[in-house]
């Protein structure tokens, strides 16, 4: 299923990917301590590095503009993320986009939503609009797992069906909105696990004390993991076709 999956996107077994890798760290900047600890200024630019990892985020409880969080991220070149759930209002998230990117470097903020399928529907269409007409540049990221955590017979989980909900109504809504979808955030692992509920490997609410590792977060297992990868790519395929058909229908 993954070489498949691999192939579906155009990588083959002869492609430079599969010898090589590009190799990325991202992580909350949520200790502060830590974080200007491994800060540093490059001696080329004057500008300044959280080395701790390539793209540091602000969490949705970090996030406020009057806190240490925004203003030290802020100070830093790195490219950066802020968390937003469905109880930012346009208003927040502009000021935040603002403080985090005043140049309006594209590629430099991604705006991270967790919502939940229902609140984003209902939510992130209005962020759309008010970001697209101020006219800033972010990229749109869908954390999926955040919004949708609950306890299950004492567990930490999450269902399957709710994250790929979530995940259909973030593509749905962009959409709509005619904007792009650009980027999608899991956690999962490559090993047989039960720590979500549901999906093609029909974990149930009984089988998550049988293998639950995870210390932190319920995390996706490796059939739950194909699954999303393979909607994801009908998505993103459709959205090509789409695009291809616009520009072909512009050509005539």
């Amino acid at each position: 299923d993954a070489i498949t999956f691999m192939e579906a996107c155009g990588v083959n077994q002869e492609s430079s990917v599969m010898s090589t890798t590009d190799f990325f760290v991202s992580h909350e900047a949520l200790l502060l301590e830590y974080e200007s600890a491994l800060t540093r200024e490059d001696s080329t630019t004057g500008l300044w590095y959280d080395c701790s990892a390539h793209l540091v985020w602000v969490g949705e409880r970090t996030r406020q503009l009057d806190h240490a969080h925004i203003e030290f991220l802020r100070g830093v070149a790195n490219p950066l993320g802020i968390k937003i759930s469905q109880k930012a209002s346009p208003e927040e998230l502009l000021g935040a986009i603002e403080a985090l990117n005043p140049e309006n470097n594209p590629g430099r903020l991604a705006v991270i939503v967790r919502m939940g399928a229902e609140n984003l529907r209902e939510r992130l269409p209005i962020l759309l609009r008010a970001v697209r007409d101020a006219g800033y540049h972010v990229t749109w990221v869908c954390d999926a797992m955040h919004g949708n955590t609950e306890k299950v017979n004492g567990f930490k989980t999450r269902r399957f069906e709710r994250i790929r909900a979530e995940v259909e109504a973030f593509f749905d809504v962009h959409e709509e909105e005619g904007t792009i979808p650009g980027g999608i955030h899991f956690e999962m692992t490559g090993k047989d696990v039960t720590e979500c509920i549901g999906g093609g490997s029909d974990v149930s609410a009984e089988d998550l004390g049988s293998r639950y590792e995870t210390y932190c977060d319920p995390r996706l297992n490796a059939e739950q993991s194909l699954e999303l990868s393979f909607y994801i790519a009908q998505r993103l395929r459709k959205l090509r076709l789409k695009r291809e058909a616009r520009e072909a229908e512009n050509r005539l």
